[in-house]
């Protein structure tokens, strides 16, 4: 990463908020989340989700000068769902290779829903991206080996800077047999030879990928790595490399919330990716990853609390991927 010089770095410590206003101005964020809980309503498709408190809402903070920051039901276990394409993605471009998943998915975002298969036989059956479902189906059956969730579960407790993660039996039992829509994409994708293997085996991998219970906090280790370049920096240590993390963001932008990624885009202006299990996972450049959590879901499947949260807390910190250079820093 390139140093900041001395005048840029004197600038930044006096823009800069204090502990205190960083902790106040989440705990607002979270307060103005909640008013929205009621608007929206928990994942049903996936019958185990449907247990969640929809009111549950909470958020975590963590700078790449190792603050954190938490407010709310930030400790609440929930399964990571479709935030689980981030690190499927990242280790598909580890282990296959660019042009190996690039060959089975597309780099272009999508108007449709997430669960959407209009476009694999209207379009072409290469699925438009790999944050939709059809896409990161395809992009998990290109990780090579003989157990590649192992693989997967490896690589989410380094990025998540958790080695404690698990398995969420319930949920993965309940996505299997629920998931008829899936098992359409998959034998779709199968009938054009997108996926080359047996798509029960990539469906099998993919549910368990989504069903793995992190935390807010999970969420902002994984995004404070993926703000500063792939590298913990506690450590020291490079968890996912450069290119990667940078493909990896772009589609967090471009395709992270679903059919609503322009006008969050617009609104919060952070790379972001929500799962229907109510978290979200946003990056903030050179600055702090965010963990969000509130299973009140929009019509779009994103979190409605979570996103009028980060809404709130881009305003109040000056957190848009665009903001002026008078816009405040945190971290």
């Amino acid at each position: 990463m390139r140093q900041a010089s001395s005048s840029e770095q004197e600038h930044s410590e006096e823009m800069s908020p204090d502990r205190e206003s960083i902790q106040q101005a989440l705990e607002k964020a979270v307060n103005e989340g909640r008013r929205f809980t009621k608007n929206g309503r928990v994942a049903t498709y996936i019958p185990e989700l449907s247990k969640a408190d929809s009111e549950q809402i909470g958020a975590c903070i963590k700078t790449v000068k190792g603050e954190t920051y938490s407010a709310g039901n930030w400790r609440v276990p929930f399964t990571m769902q479709s935030i689980s394409k981030t690190i499927s993605l990242t280790l598909a471009l580890q282990t296959a290779g660019y042009d190996k998943v690039f060959s089975k998915v597309g780099l272009e975002p999508t108007g449709d829903s997430f669960n959407s298969i209009v476009k694999l036989e209207t379009r072409t059956p290469h699925p438009l991206n790999p944050m939709i479902n059809a896409g990161a189906i395809a992009t998990a059956s290109c990780i090579p080996g003989e157990d590649p969730f192992e693989l997967y579960l490896d690589l989410a407790k380094k990025v998540y800077l958790n080695r404690t993660l698990s398995i969420n039996m319930e949920v993965y039992l309940s996505e299997k047999r629920a998931g008829m829509r899936n098992r359409s994409m998959a034998y779709w994708m199968k009938s054009e030879n997108i996926i080359e293997g047996d798509p029960e085996e990539a469906l099998d991998l993919y549910f368990r990928m989504c069903s793995v219970n992190v935390t807010a906090e999970d969420l902002a280790n994984w995004g404070m790595v993926l703000a500063n370049d792939g590298v913990d920096p506690i450590s020291g240590e490079r968890l996912a490399e450069s290119w990667i993390v940078r493909i990896v963001k772009t589609f967090m932008v471009t395709c992270g919330m679903y059919d609503g990624s322009g006008e969050f885009a617009i609104k919060a202006g952070i790379p972001s990716k929500s799962g229907v299990g109510g978290g979200i996972l946003s990056a903030v450049e050179g600055r702090m990853g965010i963990g969000v959590f509130n299973p009140s879901l929009d019509l779009k499947g994103n979190s409605i609390g979570g996103m009028h949260l980060l809404e709130h807390l881009s305003k109040s910190l000056g957190l848009h991927y665009f903001a002026g250079k008078t816009a405040v820093s945190a971290g």
